[in-house]
């Protein structure tokens, strides 16, 4: 068994405010006996319209929100997820929507910048999202091995895409994660079925770290940070507001999941570029 946390924030514009805001919630789900840490989407700058300058922080020697991860994930002895942060691949470019791994040392392991951009109308107060217009797109599926198993990397929108899963369990995931900033409205209606079809059709552990309440400037998002097992059972969750979730991964339970039922072994059809990008990560 391994314990795992999700933690669940309702941050603002403020970089410094949100870093104070996460650093004793990691705390506690450290406490608790988490080894492996994953915060939302956006958990340090949630509708601050200063990526590019955040983002340029970031790439420099500055980095205040990188040096926090790894810091933090050095301090508690975890592995952290950190969620989302606006980060280039080089100097001057447009951000991606980035999320990084650092290991208990604090070292840097994995990288992934979200493949899917939301671009949407949305019948809330905000009505109008266009991820595109701050973030360039992410081109690699990304897994990475961890002391609580392999991990596959996804960010929010991504959950809509089916295809992106199943590369992610073709490529040796066993728990993929979601840190989020899913609006009240898409969450209401499609969160936590969206969460247990990609659960069920991939055999993995889910873990979704979702924003979670009303955000300064008006924005609502949905909350209800949970773990999925690999049945699609809701194993733990919360409502809304700032949080700490912890639980426990069960290696034997997802092997005899996939045991009884090898659905892997049985798939007739899957797209071509599904099985390119598996086998890429897979080298």
């Amino acid at each position: 068994m391994h314990q795992v946390a999700a933690i669940q924030m309702i941050s603002g514009p403020d970089v410094q405010a949100n870093l104070d805001q996460a650093a004793p919630l990691i705390a506690e789900a450290a406490e608790a006996g988490a080894k492996l840490v994953l915060l939302p989407e956006c958990f340090a700058a949630f509708g601050n319209r200063s990526l590019q300058g955040i983002a340029e922080q970031e790439f420099s020697g500055q980095q205040p929100i990188t040096r926090f991860l790894a810091d933090q994930a050095s301090l508690h002895g975890i592995w952290l997820i950190g969620g989302s942060i606006p980060l280039p691949r080089a100097r001057g470019e447009k951000p991606m929507a980035c999320c990084l791994v650092f290991d208990d040392q604090g070292e840097e392991v994995a990288r992934y910048d979200k493949l899917h951009l939301f671009d949407v109308d949305v019948a809330d107060n905000h009505r109008s999202y266009r991820e595109s217009r701050d973030y360039d797109y992410g081109d690699s599926v990304v897994c990475v091995d961890t002391p609580v198993g392999r991990v596959g990397l996804s960010i929010c929108y991504d959950l809509r895409f089916a295809e992106l899963y199943l590369a992610l369990s073709r490529a040796g995931a066993e728990l993929i994660v979601v840190p989020s900033a899913f609006t009240a409205v898409t969450g209401a209606a499609h969160w936590e079925v969206l969460l247990r079809a990609r659960a069920i059709e991939t055999q993995c552990y889910i873990l979704a770290a979702n924003q979670g309440g009303r955000h300064p400037g008006g924005r609502e998002t949905f909350g209800h940070s949970c773990l999925i097992d690999p049945w699609g059972n809701v194993q733990a969750s919360l409502t809304e507001g700032e949080a700490v979730l912890c639980s426990s991964i069960d290696p034997d339970h997802l092997n005899t999941i996939r045991t009884r039922m090898p659905v892997a072994r049985h798939r007739r059809f899957v797209p071509a570029d599904t099985i390119a990008a598996a086998a890429k990560e897979s080298d």
